[in-house]
């Protein structure tokens, strides 16, 4: 095969191999990034600007190897430069059914988790004041309860998203949620709904 051959060749699997990864994970991506920056056209952004980055990057990836946490992590590291030069962002209403690469369709709501007694339970009908809340907590903390509490990954899988030690991602959580019941406890002790949640230790 001569040269030109053999580049043509490349750039056909390069095409490929891109055409796959937006097809798998296009819909994924979209979804945390409308989550975290809160409106359609900043998502469509993000997504745009994540699947570029993975398209300049496509040598680095290995065949048969999940992409989900790179792609997040790419998401969410834009996410959080763009929060960092606007210095604000608008939360999506988590009500709103989403798709995710954990599987099938969740609410856009901290959701109940039975193994997990920190884990916030929230009624959507307060959807207006969840995302009140959530809009108050710094982008750091804010990031980790949608990756762990809608996303649904674990303490390692968000710690390897964000490059962060697991104790930072367990500190950050935990501080996310106790200001979360704080915040919200009022509402459901006047009658709109219930919160159920363990003190936490320490």
């Amino acid at each position: 095969m001569n040269p030109p051959d053999a580049h043509s060749a490349e750039a056909e699997r390069r095409a490929r191999l891109f055409e796959e990864i937006v097809r798998r994970y296009s819909r994924h991506v979209y979804n945390l990034a409308y989550r975290m920056a809160g409106n359609d056209a900043d998502a469509k952004d993000l997504t745009q600007e994540a699947f570029l980055r993975v398209y300049r990057s496509l040598d680095k990836v290995q065949p048969d190897v999940p992409l989900e946490g790179w792609l997040y992590r790419i998401v969410t590291n834009l996410f959080i430069d763009s929060v960092r030069r606007r210095g604000r962002v608008r939360l999506a209403s988590l009500d709103e059914p989403a798709t995710t690469q954990r599987g099938g369709e969740v609410e856009r709501h901290v959701s109940d988790s039975s193994g997990n007694p920190e884990t916030l339970v929230v009624d959507p009908v307060l959807d207006g004041q969840i995302q009140s809340a959530l809009a108050e907590l710094s982008h750091e903390l804010r990031v980790v309860v949608l990756l762990s509490d809608v996303e649904g990954f674990s303490y390692e899988e968000i710690a390897q998203i964000l490059g962060v030690p697991v104790g930072t991602v367990k500190s950050r959580l935990h501080r996310a949620r106790r200001f979360l019941r704080d915040r919200l406890a009022p509402l459901y002790r006047s009658g709109a709904g219930e919160v159920s949640q363990a003190e936490a230790e320490g």
